[in-house]
């Protein structure tokens, strides 16, 4: 008998990122990161910024995502993020140069700085950096 599946879809504003059959995934809820494996409780979560990761076989894939929702069911699992990117899909230097712009701003301090902003920012692009170094690896897409 085949192992049982996830039916994972994963769409932003602009597009459809994924749609595959999976065995396992985790994702970034508001509370943590989330564990999915087939037959999970049905469940409905904001999502946070942070790395889904999602196994096929022997094989794991990376995206960094920021914000939305998931809803989990016991077989399929729908993403609905503000942005989603596969690992191979993230621009490293423009991730490090937000990175750096980042810091500099909490560096700066000051009345004029939104300190909330610029961790959401570091944030995000520590995370795309994260995910990208993953796409060179030879387990990891």
């Amino acid at each position: 008998m085949a192992e049982a599946t996830i039916d994972l879809t994963i769409v932003t504003p602009e597009r459809a990122v994924v749609h595959e059959e999976v065995e396992e995934l985790q994702i970034p809820g508001a509370q943590g990161y989330l564990g999915v494996l087939p037959g999970h409780a049905p469940l409905f979560s904001e999502l946070k910024v942070g790395e889904v990761g999602y196994r096929k076989g022997d094989r794991w894939f990376f995206l960094a995502v920021a914000w939305g929702f998931v809803e989990v069911l016991p077989n399929h699992v729908r993403i609905l993020a503000e942005t989603a990117e596969r690992a191979n899909e993230i621009d490293v230097e423009r991730a490090n140069r937000a990175k750096q712009r980042a810091e500099d701003r909490i560096s700066r301090g000051g009345e004029d700085i939104d300190y909330q902003r610029a961790l959401v920012a570091l944030e995000r692009a520590l995370v795309r950096i994260q995910v990208s170094r993953k796409a060179h690896q030879p387990s990891y897409s």
